[in-house]
């Protein structure tokens, strides 16, 4: 499963979520010192599980550089069970995820996505977690549960991953025209200058190119 390509358009469609979230963040931190008495402790108390959260999360994201996966795996699990209702439980259970699928580890790739898909309060991490975990059943060869899944409703700036995701596997059951339709879609909503543009364009080409 190519992943890097894909990586860097996901993580763009993430980004406004992640630094919106930031800033509540530094707002909530900002309330607990202004607060008082109970409303303080508790805000105190929340700054304080974001502040371990971001701590961990940083740890995770060092291991994934240095390509240390089983830490990769357990800080996330330790994140998740600690910290899931904050944005950094997501943020790790998705980057667990990619270091059970790179270890070979479907099964638990699934789980992680699944909670994702579950638990997380953004629609922009849900949906790459769909994504994803389509490409897992397609490696399964689970393709008309990948597709089932493709089909829920998603936001528009991931329309163009999702038809592309979509047309290959179309294409690997043998349905060219669905294929085509799929990819000339994927086409049409993918930036100009995108990465994946180009890539897209090849494989509307071997399929018989627009009609």
């Amino acid at each position: 499963m190519a992943l890097d390509l894909e990586e860097q358009e996901q993580l763009s469609a993430i980004k406004s979520w992640w630094e919106q979230y930031g800033r509540l963040v530094i707002v909530t931190v900002v309330g607990s010192v202004l607060a008082v008495g109970g409303v303080r402790g508790w805000h105190y108390y929340k700054s304080s599980q974001s502040a371990s959260a971001v701590a961990l999360f940083a740890q995770q994201q060092a291991a994934e550089r240095a390509s240390d996966h089983k830490r990769v795996r357990d800080i996330g699990t330790e994140i998740v069970e600690r910290y899931g209702s904050t944005a950094y439980g997501t943020l790790a259970a998705l980057s667990a995820a990619k270091s059970d699928f790179d270890t070979g580890d479907l099964a638990a790739a699934k789980k992680r996505l699944q909670w994702v898909i579950d638990r997380s309060k953004e629609e922009e991490a849900r949906d790459v977690a769909r994504l994803r975990l389509a490409r897992v059943l397609h490696d399964e060869k689970n393709t008309d549960e990948a597709l089932k899944l493709l089909e829920t409703k998603h936001l528009d700036s991931f329309a163009g991953l999702y038809a592309d995701l979509k047309g290959d596997l179309l294409y690997s059951q043998g349905k060219r025209e669905e294929a085509r339709a799929a990819y000339q879609l994927a086409l049409d909503r993918s930036d100009a200058g995108g990465p994946m543009r180009q890539i897209i364009q090849l494989k509307l080409d071997a399929v018989g190119g627009a009609k």
